[in-house]
């Protein structure tokens, strides 16, 4: 069988270690309090003086996040929706043997 796949960068390891272990929550510090929120977060405010703070870099340099970004750009696609959906429901009843992971 012939697939055809668009486009086929080479994804290294590395990458894909960052994404499974992204934590949920990412911890801000500011004015001696810390409070936390979402790793896809740009900004956050403080909760003690309400000022707004930059919680991602957008430089030169990109973040496992910018990852995360491409994709919620891809979900927002008329259709994308249901594919995610039945593809999360998959991977609830589907076992898959990873050599490194084991079973995710």
């Amino acid at each position: 069988m012939n697939l055809k796949r668009y486009p086929d960068p080479e994804v290294p390891e590395e990458l894909l270690d960052a994404i499974r272990s992204l934590p949920l929550k990412r911890e801000v510090e500011h004015c001696g309090q810390r409070f936390v929120v979402s790793p896809f977060d740009i900004y956050a405010t403080c909760p003690k003086c309400g000022i707004q703070l930059k919680t991602r870099s957008f430089s030169a340099t990109t973040e496992v996040e910018d990852v995360f970004d491409a994709v919620f750009e891809w979900m927002n696609q008329p259709g994308a929706a249901e594919l995610v959906r039945k593809r999360k429901e998959l991977s609830k009843r589907t076992k898959i043997e990873h050599p490194k992971w084991g079973y995710c």
